[in-house]
């Protein structure tokens, strides 16, 4: 029976009172409807408080917390990395002319190319040498270095020669080491697309979009090794994505990763697909394929996301790209949307620093041609409390 507002019932006690015609009867009445009362008001306040605590918290009020960092006019933006320090890094893949930086430190609102301008200002039909940036699609601050990802692949028509890793040391700007991936690891028309650094296995793991597949290699002897190769868990669901009814044709398949390096356990996401898996990492690059395989956990059906981090509580982020969306996996494996709305336009790669969720908007859905008047942003959002 639903509980009548409390100032009507009140209103009908008070009624109540008025019809009683003796004193006795009075005084019964009374006590009744006093018992009656009291019973109502405690049932009301007890039920208003469970639902209180019942009630799930809500993320709508961030849509306007998204904070603005960078904007980058006709310079297509993707990944960005926070290094402990709070320095802010981000790169500009070459997937056309044009593009006047590779890598970007951005500090003071001024926008340094990284480590210097030399580094940088490769060009399409240049010859290729090594101490260039060809085609970078990815940046990760780790300890202190900073690892980046050249994928050797301007424009999507092939690797040029080898995928690799620079990492330079984030005090003197000076390139530490260069990790090249073995012929065995890549194929002509890979595209090397992010990586994640296991410090407790010392190991880099990278995710191949173009061909399907994950690259494992071991920092103490410099091998590289390709495992999951064009495997079901690797290879895209779809053949395209929906944006508000308007089809974006492509196929892009493993391209999300995410490293849970407590727990010792790899996560990983084609672009058009709707799965996220994830293998263990103790000894993955001494084991065999089949016990890789054998090793796949199917984790949750997600919206189809680009790149993806983990949090310090374990709460997984990646982006809804068809609806506009950030989304989280909390440790209980319940989804829930951090934000939504205008601010979020292709959330492409993330990165955590003081309690921040920075994001790059790539609007990799809207190009269609002509970049020079689009302007594509970095923003940081506020984590939620840890659950």
């Amino acid at each position: 029976m639903a509980l009548l507002p409390i100032a009507t019932y009140l209103e009908w006690y008070c009624n109540e009172l008025k019809n009683i015609s003796t004193k006795a009867t009075f005084n019964l009445s009374i006590m009744k409807h006093l018992v009656i009362l009291c019973f109502g008001i405690l049932i009301f306040f007890s039920c208003k408080d469970k639902a209180k605590s019942n009630s799930e918290p809500m993320d709508d009020d961030k849509k306007e917390k998204v904070i603005q960092i960078a904007s980058f006019k006709g310079q297509q933006v993707t990944g960005v990395t926070v290094a402990n320090s709070g320095r802010i890094f981000v790169n500009f893949p070459r997937w056309r002319n044009g593009v006047r930086n590779a890598v970007v430190e951005i500090k003071n609102n001024e926008y340094k190319s990284f480590p210097n301008q030399s580094w940088n200002n490769w060009e399409i039909g240049d010859k290729l040498v090594d101490d260039k940036f060809i085609a970078v699609q990815s940046v990760v601050a780790h300890e202190n270095f900073l690892y980046i990802l050249d994928t050797r692949n301007p424009l999507f028509e092939g690797v040029l020669d080898a995928p690799r890793i620079f990492v330079f040391d984030l005090d003197t700007h000076a390139l530490s080491k260069t990790l090249i991936l073995d012929k065995e690891s890549y194929h002509s028309n890979s595209y090397i697309n992010d990586l994640r650094v296991d410090s407790k296995n010392n190991k880099i793991y990278c995710i191949d979009s173009a061909h399907a597949g994950l690259v494992i290699i071991d920092l103490k002897e410099g091998l590289t090794r390709r495992i999951l190769n064009d495997h079901f868990s690797t290879t895209a669901e779809m053949s395209y994505l929906n944006f508000k009814g308007k089809r974006w044709n492509n196929t892009v398949h493993s391209d999300g990763i995410a490293l849970d390096q407590d727990n010792g356990k790899l996560y990983y996401h084609a672009l058009t697909g709707y799965k996220l898996y994830s293998i263990p990492t103790e000894n993955l690059f001494e084991k065999t394929e089949n016990e890789i395989e054998n090793l796949i956990s199917l984790e949750a059906e997600t919206a189809a996301p680009d790149g993806m981090i983990l949090d310090a509580y374990g709460n997984l982020y990646f982006a809804d790209l068809e609806n506009d969306k950030i989304q989280y996996r909390t440790q209980k494996g319940k989804i829930k949307t951090l934000v939504e709305g205008e601010n979020v336009k292709w959330a492409d790669t993330f990165s955590i620093h003081d309690n921040y969720l920075y994001f790059t908007n790539s609007r990799i859905n809207e190009v269609d041609g002509d970049i020079s008047k689009m302007t594509f942003t970095l923003n940081k959002i506020q984590l939620p409390a840890s659950e």
